[in-house]
């Protein structure tokens, strides 16, 4: 059977191959459906190690089924720690094999922002749905490309903004179509910590560094989502107090944002700088969280007496669960490819404002 089967699959193309065989066929087979789906993590730094991996413990959806990385020695701590088999195992040279792999789903791209694409395009073709960490990427070509490479596959891709499956986000989203308080008029949004490294992929350009892709997709984010649209300009300013660590990206952006319904956003985000907070002021009232994107769950009140507290137990695994329970059931995901495009295409104009001096429009 396995010589006939191989056999069988060297008369293919490979595009056919990977529409047999891909993950997305697996999870659409007329066959008994998954009730967990397989997740292996594309790189494992701290993200990997001190958030993901513990949160895919806590999931109902989804567990943690592989791993890859360049570090033999972490692929044996995490093998003995959480049980992987050996077939499960891969690193950045062997990786296109995981379309082969039937335990893997699903692959979540934990990289710096500079590998996103090649990993997600590489998933995709692998025929495995992708979620991809934020920033999405450093370029909108690099974006769309991403989300194409999806498309073609028929995959889907998720990007990890956790933030938006927290239920204290989607209370300040709701209020953006709630007649309680009237229009949006001012949004404060700030997202920022001290980072005291001085040689991580944050501070190097060629990575995708800088506070405005790490950091400052949470304040865009607090702006564009408070509103419910797409800001239409955008005048920004860099800077840094530490020019010895960050020579190459900004350690703060600030950056304010125009809205197409009359709403004026001040954003700011560091590297340098503790802060994290949205404050929504709109007609009759107005909402604020703080912090905004904080790991244990956001919180705040609004001007009526709402207090904004609603409890989660783990904000990655909320996110997990929620985009496996999409794939599914083929439903649309919270935070799809496309939303990380609208991110990064304000990003590349706040860089552009940067670099003139000018407001720039969207």
């Amino acid at each position: 059977m396995n010589i006939e089967r191989r056999d069988f699959l060297s008369t293919l193309t490979l595009a056919g191959a990977a529409t047999l065989f891909s993950g997305n066929s697996l999870l659409a087979s007329t066959g008994p459906k998954k009730e967990k789906l397989g997740i292996a993590l594309v790189g494992l730094g701290y993200y990997s190690t001190d958030l993901l991996a513990p949160a895919l413990q806590l999931t109902e959806k989804c567990y943690l089924a592989g791993i890859v990385t360049g570090t033999p020695a972490k692929a044996e701590s995490w093998k003995t720690k959480y049980n992987i088999p050996d077939k499960n195992i891969y690193n950045y040279q062997n990786f296109d094999q995981i379309a082969n792999n039937p335990d893997i789903d699903v692959v979540y791209v934990v990289l710096p922002p500079s590998m996103h694409r090649e990993f997600v395009v590489r998933a995709a073709k692998a025929g495995k749905h992708v979620f991809c960490e934020k920033p999405m990427a450093p370029s909108v070509a690099d974006c769309e490309a991403m989300i194409q490479a999806c498309k073609s596959n028929k995959v889907k891709l998720a990007i990890g903004y956790r933030c938006q499956h927290d239920p204290n986000i989607q209370a300040i989203i709701r209020l953006a179509k709630d007649p309680k308080f009237g229009k949006v008029k001012m949004i404060t949004s700030a997202a920022g910590y001290f980072d005291a490294r001085t040689n991580h992929w944050k501070q190097n350009k060629a990575l995708g560094g800088g506070a405005m892709g790490d950091m400052g997709v949470y304040a865009l984010q607090g702006a564009r989502l408070a509103t419910g649209e797409e800001p239409v300009s955008v005048f920004a300013q860099a800077s840094t107090t530490r020019p010895e660590i960050y020579k190459e990206v900004e350690e703060t952006m600030m950056f304010m944002l125009d809205f197409p319904g009359g709403a004026r956003a001040s954003c700011q985000t560091s590297f340098g700088i503790n802060m994290n907070y949205l404050q929504v002021n709109y007609e009759k009232g107005w909402a604020k969280l703080e912090p905004q994107s904080g790991y244990s769950g956001n919180k705040g009140s609004m001007s009526d007496g709402t207090i904004i507290n609603f409890p989660i137990k783990n904000q990655q695994a909320r996110q997990l669960d929620d985009d496996c329970t999409a794939l599914m059931a083929n439903t649309d995901l919270i935070a799809p490819g496309e939303e990380g495009l609208k991110d990064i295409r304000v990003v590349e104009a706040i860089y552009k404002s940067v670099a003139t001096g000018k407001v720039i429009k969207i």
